[in-house]
């Protein structure tokens, strides 16, 4: 995958173009109303600009996981609506994403303006793919923009499909995603360190591999750690681990250390007797875990130990937090590490990356999302990239 061969739209004429801009538009909804619309702030200043320069902008989004073609829960309607109020302008939806509605919405669509499609999810030809369906969709634009890197992992037929059949460019939120995963994982300043958390290894074992190999410093955390923890033979009493993977546990470490990356885990823990909201707890140090109790969270001595090792780097990829952060008081180890961060990056002597569901959310808790240098709306797309697979969608901008 030669991401140099990507190109933008920059420098070309887009006056009356239609441009079809695959975006993601998949943003939680309750109710007929979102209710977290990040996603949608990120692409609105896209698709603004290609306004501004006269094309009519053409936007194709899945929404939900739809089972059996339209209805009403997984419609864009609400969506498209609250994209409009974000931009500032009125956004068109089209009551499908081809056939008859769509070109008549296209049709219609003066210079300038944007319009929604109806979920691509309703057919079955986008997950499959079908050289059909994808060309239906590309009869709706004279190019393509693929601007949505959070569903750049699937070979899907607004992704990957109509690629074929369009010019084909990579939108300014594509670019932004990928320049911050180069920068910190291709051509980062070093030393660089990872934080990767969560609560299972077997989700994150590529994950590891491949970092193991490219960073200096891999903090691991979350229940991932009490894997590694049994496979160094220390106790965790009740703790959420894998002792079916403790053998992969030390076959990483061992791979790890011959690369001369460093595994940091927990020196102290914050430990539990059940896992709910104002539970007592306590910390005890690491190799203390007493049998009737579980990790829940790191303790203080492990983040000084863990703000230490990033006081000595240049570069920091983050994955996943360091404990259960949705319960209080079980945050305060992910938080405290995230504002330490934070801090050396508006300092400008450290450049952080994050990304994840469960990182955004963390980060957005600590409150402190807007200081780290780059913060990734992509799940599945960002953890494959991190693994070092190639993304079908972003391979296709560069053929």
């Amino acid at each position: 995958m030669n991401l140099d061969k990507l190109k933008t739209t920059d420098g070309l004429d887009l006056a009356g173009k239609r441009v079809l801009v695959r975006a993601d538009l998949n943003v939680p909804a309750k109710n007929g109303v979102v209710t977290d619309a990040t996603r949608l702030e990120r692409v609105v200043p896209g698709l603004k600009a290609l306004a501004a320069r006269g094309a009519r902008v053409i936007v194709l989004s899945h929404f939900g996981r739809p089972k059996d073609g339209p209805d009403r829960e997984n419609s864009l309607a609400a969506v498209a609506e609250a994209l409009g109020k974000i931009a500032g302008t009125p956004v068109a939806l089209a009551s499908d994403c081809v056939g008859e509605a769509a070109q008549k919405a296209v049709a219609a669509l003066p210079n300038g303006a944007i319009l929604v499609l109806e979920n691509t999810r309703f057919h079955k030809g986008e997950e499959k793919n079908d050289p059909e369906f994808s060309k239906a969709l590309a009869a709706l634009g004279d190019l393509f923009v693929n601007d949505a890197f959070s569903a750049a992992h699937r070979a899907h037929a607004s992704t990957e499909g109509v690629t074929h059949l369009l010019p084909s460019y990579a939108g300014p939120l594509m670019m932004e995603e990928i320049s911050a995963l180069r920068t910190a994982l291709e051509q980062p300043k070093r030393p660089v360190a990872a934080v990767v958390g969560g609560a299972k290894v077997s989700t994150k074992i590529p994950v590891l591999t491949n970092l193991s190999a490219k960073v200096d410093k891999l903090i691991i955390g979350g229940g991932m750690a009490n894997t590694f923890l049994l496979a160094g033979g220390v106790e965790i009493g009740k703790s959420l681990a894998e002792p079916d993977l403790v053998e992969t546990a030390r076959e990483i470490m061992h791979a790890a250390k011959a690369r001369s990356c460093e595994i940091v885990l927990p020196q102290d823990v914050v430990v539990a007797g059940r896992f709910e909201a104002g539970a007592p707890s306590r910390t005890v140090p690491t190799i203390d875990v007493p049998k009737d109790e579980m990790v829940l969270d790191v303790g203080p001595k492990t983040v000084a130990h863990y703000v230490d090792v990033l006081s000595r780097c240049e570069t920091l990829l983050w994955n996943g937090p360091l404990g259960a952060f949705e319960i209080s008081p079980f945050g305060e180890g992910t938080f405290a590490l995230a504002r330490a961060a934070a801090e050396r990056t508006k300092a400008g002597t450290l450049t952080s990356v994050a990304g994840g569901g469960d990182t955004v959310a963390a980060l957005n808790a600590a409150g402190v999302t807007d200081d780290f240098t780059y913060v990734s709306s992509a799940g599945g797309a960002f953890l494959e990239w991190l693994e070092g697979r190639e993304l079908p969608g972003v391979t296709a901008l560069t053929r």
